[in-house]
């Protein structure tokens, strides 16, 4: 894909560098000369682009016509917006991303708006620590559909309900889908027959209202006989 990032501040740099080693094409538009220099070094020449974020002209010079996705990751939210809109109105681009620096401008960061997907940094970090504070040792590795599923590591624990038996025999929540198990280093397809011993690393994907729900499977001590 071709993946035009407005802003090139850690955010974005860090953003771009990941997208290059997974093989995509990038552009980084930053107004800033002694960032652009940066990015050169770290990017190179050809992945960066000076030039004012909000204008029409800088993002057709960034290729934004050719463009799969834009991002717009600066720290000025006003600036993300107009990029966003600019780039879903009057440049089509089929997926708009917005970093959201103030959360009480969340509520502009809309599709009709231009922004199919706005990263609230407070509240992604809020959502966080809570999770850390009431799943104990779960880890989420991945949000979709706009956080209403997540994709969680959770490690069987030696008194949990999980311990000992199949995945057929397991009671989890009706939406929740066992994708994988990782024992000592290997992946194990997720077969009714498979029974869990502890330290099994467990891969779910899973609503997010029944997070707690799938924790108490995996982690919860069974009640005393």
């Amino acid at each position: 894909m071709l993946v035009i990032i407005v802003g090139g501040g850690r955010t974005g740099s860090e953003l771009a560098s990941m997208l290059l080693d997974q093989g995509h094409q990038i552009k980084v538009i930053d107004h800033r000369p002694f960032m652009i220099e940066r990015l050169k070094k770290e990017l190179g020449d050809d992945n960066v682009v000076l030039g004012d974020v909000s204008a029409p002209s800088t993002l057709e010079l960034a290729g934004i016509k050719k463009a799969n996705v834009l991002a717009a990751v600066t720290a000025e939210d006003e600036a993300n917006l107009v990029a966003t809109t600019l780039a879903r109105f009057e440049f089509n681009v089929p997926r708009t991303i917005a970093r959201v620096n103030d959360p009480d401008n969340a509520w502009m960061f809309t599709p009709e708006m231009g922004v199919d997907v706005a990263l609230n940094q407070a509240d992604i970090l809020a959502r966080l620590v809570a999770e850390e504070m009431s799943l104990g040792d779960m880890m989420t590795l991945l949000k979709l559909r706009k956080g209403q599923f997540s994709v969680v590591e959770e490690k069987v624990h030696p008194t949990a309900t999980a311990e000992g038996k199949s995945l057929g025999e397991l009671k989890l929540p009706d939406q929740c889908v066992i994708v994988a198990v990782i024992r000592k280093g290997d992946l194990l397809i997720p077969r009714n027959d498979l029974v869990l011993h502890q330290a099994d690393e467990v891969l779910a994907i899973v609503h997010a209202s029944q997070i707690n729900d799938l924790a108490a499977v995996l982690n919860a001590q069974r009640p005393r006989q």
